[in-house]
C-alpha cells in the first residue's frame, strides 16, 4: 500500500484527492474516503492537496493513526 487516508479525513470528505487521483484509486466511504493499496501508484498527488493533511505514506503514519492502514485494508476486501 503506498498511501494512507487517516483521521483527520473523517467526516471531510471535500474530495481534492479524488480530483487529483491520476488512476482513481479513491473510493469514498460512509464517512471518509479510502485508498485502494491495489490501484494506488504512489504518486503523492493526494497527499500534496488534502486540505485536512490526512494523508500519509504507510511507512509515515502516525502511530496513533496505524489503525486506518488496517481499515483501508479492511474496507478494499469487503468491497471486492
Amino acid at each position: 500500500m503506498a498511501f494512507v487516508i487517516t483521521s483527520p479525513c473523517r467526516n471531510e470528505k471535500s474530495a481534492e484527492c479524488v480530483e487529483v487521483c491520476p488512476v482513481d484509486a479513491i473510493h469514498p466511504g460512509d464517512d471518509m474516503y479510502f485508498i485502494d493499496p491495489d490501484v494506488c501508484i504512489d504518486c503523492a498527488a493526494c497527499e500534496a492537496v488534502c486540505p485536512v493533511q490526512a494523508i500519509y505514506a504507510e511507512e509515515e503514519v502516525p502511530e496513533e493513526e496505524e489503525k486506518f492502514i488496517s481499515l483501508n485494508r479492511k474496507y478494499f476486501e469487503e468491497i471486492s
